[in-house]
């Protein structure tokens, strides 16, 4: 485990978990490892009784996490909906984590998805050999759900293909998944709930039918309110990813964090933060997410190739490269951007050389 790259949160957060556990006297659902005020306490962070304190995984709106939590209380499906970059991998990471203890029944949603992923498949040597039985089947994460009465996600759901989607739909309203070939069924036991995700970028590309919309409680995830909040978020990962990663440099000073959120928030919004200057959006989606990563590989370029600290020239490529996905468009816009705004700015003079070096 010392060597992995990327832990689940249910290891990498376990003495919070086990903590939480421990603290938790309120009633839990069937096959729930906390009750759904510590699994809210899990995301948000808070004070237990006894002192110990609970990071904040997700920063943003309380009411959203209780109502996403509450949704995987009843029998309804929870779809976490929202721009690229929302954190709605992560949320529903940690809920997974928090409710089931295991955050790895996932279906990967893509173009290539097939049914058997969703359901389940046949391992064909038994199949050859034996004909179909129970030994020769092939659970899916979903199935293994069903028969654990644990949570199961589904990441990407519009991207997959709608007569796939629809699989989803008995296992949802019926709560059983039919075996044909053995005459038979799975059913689901208390517990059992699905978490999907989706993006509002790829809406048109598969759309949902409306018969499994209404199997879903759909969740909101917004962008940061606040440019304080948004900062407060890119900190805070900044430092958690910079230590998995174990970058031998410091945590980035909250200057240059403040700088790339902010160039973030106005292309995202079309304006500077003062409102007097209206902006080209580019076609990108400008989400904390990619700041985070802008600031990482900024991270990487000072350890590595610099002095540990963290300055214009680190962020430059990583910033460009976010920014203009489009080659024509994008470019057009981020020169804009640069000549009416950075430039203008008398503390953001390096920024603008360094940005101008790598266009």
């Amino acid at each position: 485990m010392m060597n992995t790259l990327r832990q689940h949160a249910e290891q990498l957060f376990a003495h919070e978990l086990d903590e939480l556990q421990k603290a938790d006297t309120r009633q839990r659902p069937t096959n729930w490892n906390l009750s759904p005020w510590a699994v809210a306490t899990y995301l948000l962070g808070g004070r237990l009784d006894n002192g110990f304190e609970v990071s904040a995984k997700y920063i943003g709106n309380r009411r959203v996490i209780e109502i996403a939590v509450a949704t995987l209380v009843t029998d309804r499906a929870l779809l976490l909906y929202g721009v690229p970059g929302t954190a709605k991998s992560w949320v529903s990471e940690h809920l997974a984590a928090a409710i089931s203890g295991d955050s790895t029944r996932l279906v990967q949603g893509t173009a290539g998805t097939s049914e058997e992923q969703m359901r389940y498949g046949w391992n064909y040597a038994l199949l050859l050999s034996k004909g179909p039985s129970k030994e020769a089947l092939v659970p899916s994460p979903l199935m293994k759900a069903m028969s654990d009465g644990r949570i199961a996600r589904v990441e990407e759901l519009t991207r997959i293909p709608a007569d796939v989607q629809d699989t989803l739909i008995t296992i949802l309203s019926e709560k059983t998944l039919p075996i044909p070939e053995l005459s038979s069924e799975a059913q689901a036991n208390r517990g059992f709930n699905v978490i999907a995700t989706a993006n509002n970028r790829d809406k048109g590309v598969n759309e949902l039918s409306s018969a499994l919309k209404r199997r879903f409680n759909t969740v909101v995830l917004p962008v940061p309110a606040t440019e304080a909040e948004e900062i407060a978020i890119v900190t805070k990962r900044v430092g958690e990813m910079g230590k998995a990663l174990e970058l031998p440099s410091e945590p980035p000073a909250l200057k240059e964090v403040r700088r790339i959120v902010q160039v973030f928030r106005e292309l995202r919004d079309g304006q500077t933060a003062d409102g007097k200057t209206k902006l080209k959006q580019p076609t990108g989606t400008m989400s904390t997410a990619e700041a985070i990563s802008v600031l990482n590989s900024g991270i990487a370029l000072a350890a590595h190739f610099g002095d540990g600290t963290l300055r214009a020239g680190d962020v430059a490529a990583g910033l460009v490269g976010a920014i203009i996905k489009d080659p024509v468009q994008d470019v057009v816009v981020w020169k804009e951007y640069l000549e009416t705004v950075v430039k203008e700015r008398d503390d953001w003079k390096d920024l603008y050389r360094a940005c101008r070096e790598v266009i």
